[in-house]
């Protein structure tokens, strides 16, 4: 089907498209009866306004650009609410690509937020490489780190600190006396999860006869934490963990599932802790014991300081928002209580 263009328009109305345009964009300009025909002759014909002819017009696209690491694991989708609660009421729309762990898809976001002239973008980087990249186009457009601190202090950000919940996570299973302990998780590459891990190696460092290992997998999901699951309760009972640290709440609850179908009883035997504490955590089969970060919460926070460069209201400085880890305690470390 053809698109219905102004020129269209202009010839049912019988005017000229100079005219159309100023009784669409600048109505003061033309006489109340061609406006009016103008506006007849765009509800027969449908016609809708290129946005890219509005953005030149106006000098603004109304969008906001964000990147997340992986769009199924929910807390990167409560980030994403966060910054549209935030952006609603100000008019503005939240373009959001999703790079799948994936540096060749991070770049090629970034590539279209300046090809639709995105006024500003919140990124959550997939590795260093992502966080280079978000200060280019940071010399370009405002830009908000999100769950990320720069390392330069050029871009603000909204981030949490993995450091002490993973140290609060490892600090949980020892006070209830294990003592083999296991960090499961992926991409050793990504910040957060080599500051967790690097946390949990903090707090089993200040109790001697306490040890951590380090489990790799390809992919934080719950199928591989079923796998997981399933090879760790076919270890020997002397070598295999007491307690377990996982980097999220999907993959935790996969390594329960696991556990539980190799016979392994949670938390009698093995207690798990997840991470980002979902919603899910809460009724899963063994409610997840995780640590909470308040994802829909930063992604606000983060959205209204973008919102304030993005207007020219303050200045980027390399400001940091940290947000402080809770323990949601329940039962695949402590049972039913």
């Amino acid at each position: 089907m053809k698109r219905v263009g102004i020129r269209d328009v202009a010839s049912r109305a019988g005017v000229s498209m100079s005219s159309v345009s100023n009784a669409l964009n600048r109505p003061e300009r033309v006489s109340d009866e061609i406006v009016e025909r103008v506006r007849a002759a765009v509800a027969d014909l449908g016609y809708v306004p290129l946005q890219a002819a509005q953005q030149l017009r106006i000098g603004r696209s109304g969008l906001l650009g964000m990147t997340v690491i992986n769009i199924t694991n929910p807390f990167f989708g409560d980030l994403v609410s966060g910054a549209e609660d935030a952006t609603g009421s100000s008019g503005a729309r939240v373009l959001v690509g999703n790079s799948d762990d994936d540096e060749k898809k991070e770049r090629d976001y970034f590539e279209l937020f300046k090809r639709v002239q995105v006024e500003g973008a919140l990124v959550s980087p997939f590795g260093d490489a992502g966080e280079a990249l978000a200060r280019e186009l940071g010399r370009s457009v405002p830009v908000v780190l999100v769950d990320r601190v720069d390392d330069e202090g050029v871009l603000d950000s909204v981030s949490f600190d993995d450091v002490a919940g993973g140290r609060m996570a490892a600090e949980h299973l020892i006070e209830l006396g294990r003592t083999r302990l296991a960090f499961i998780g992926a991409r050793e590459e990504v910040r957060q999860v080599r500051e967790r891990l690097a946390g949990a190696r903090d707090a089993v460092a200040r109790h001697p006869g306490v040890r951590l290992d380090a489990t790799w997998i390809p992919r934080t999901s719950a199928e591989y934490g079923v796998g997981v699951g399933i090879m760790i309760a076919g270890l020997p009972p002397g070598e295999r963990p007491d307690g377990i640290v996982t980097t999220n709440d999907h993959l935790a609850c996969g390594v329960v599932h696991g556990l539980l179908r190799g016979g392994m009883r949670v938390p009698d035997d093995v207690a798990v802790v997840g991470y980002d504490d979902i919603e899910f955590a809460a009724v899963a089969a063994v409610p997840l014991t995780s640590v909470r970060q308040p994802a829909r919460e930063m992604g606000r926070v983060a959205a209204q300081q973008l919102l304030r460069l993005v207007s020219g209201e303050v200045q980027a400085t390399g400001r940091s928002i940290r947000f402080e880890p809770e323990l949601a305690v329940r039962a695949s470390t402590v049972g039913y209580r």
